[in-house]
């Protein structure tokens, strides 16, 4: 008699194969960068099977901000989705705030990538939103004046629709215009410990970990 062959899906063993193989080199060795493409696969692996693996996904992030030069935004942009369809869970915080600073200073790039996986997009409501308050936060720790041109392209929004947006946050964020004639116009944003060095509390009052723990992905 014949050895019997099962008839499950081979492709759902790959990919419970794959996942272990994933898992486990994420758990010896996290910082090893020679398993740097087979996190990446294992994203592209997640979205095609609709699965998901934060802590790979995390390490991989990780791995980004000691090999900056490796970095992919597609793959970056893809993480970043799987993770805001894990909502409620606060996995996209915890995504963002290991985003190589490569990234957040090339929102042009990473833009057109997202829009690369529209089809993905469309079952995550509220990304580009979450997305655009990252990047203003990004800008106000950089900027006293950001530049419209800048924030446009940061937020991915231009015409009527950014002006709505400036709209809202001269209203709720205490935004200010400043209209130049060599450099148009100028947004002034809040003053803050980071674009006003100055204002930063002497160490005897202590800082608050949450800021800094929204500064050290910035640092990189």
């Amino acid at each position: 008699m014949g050895r019997e062959i099962s008839n499950a899906p081979t492709n759902q063993k790959q990919q419970s194969s794959m996942a272990y193989t994933v898992e486990q080199l994420v758990a010896v060795n996290p910082y090893n960068p020679d398993i740097l493409p087979d996190l990446e696969n294992y994203v592209n692996e997640q979205v095609s099977s609709q699965t998901y693996s934060l802590n790979a996904n995390l390490c991989l992030l990780r791995l980004y901000q000691f090999e900056p030069e490796r970095m992919s935004t597609q793959i970056v942009a893809r993480i970043l989705i799987k993770a805001l369809m894990a909502t409620p869970a606060p996995d996209f915080s915890l995504c963002l705030f290991l985003i190589p600073e490569r990234v957040t200073s090339r929102f042009r790039q990473f833009w057109d990538e997202v829009a690369k996986s529209r089809h993905i997009l469309e079952v995550v409501p509220g990304f580009e939103q979450a997305i655009q308050e990252y990047a203003v936060h990004v800008l106000s720790l950089t900027y006293q004046k950001v530049p419209r041109s800048v924030l446009a392209e940061a937020v991915n929004i231009e015409g009527p629709s950014l002006d709505k947006f400036l709209d809202h946050h001269i209203a709720n964020s205490g935004w200010v215009i400043e209209k130049n004639e060599n450099k148009g116009q100028l947004i002034i944003l809040p003053r803050n410990e980071f674009n006003h060095p100055e204002l930063k509390k002497s160490t005897a009052d202590g800082v608050p970990l949450d800021k800094i723990a929204r500064i050290i992905p910035i640092l990189g």
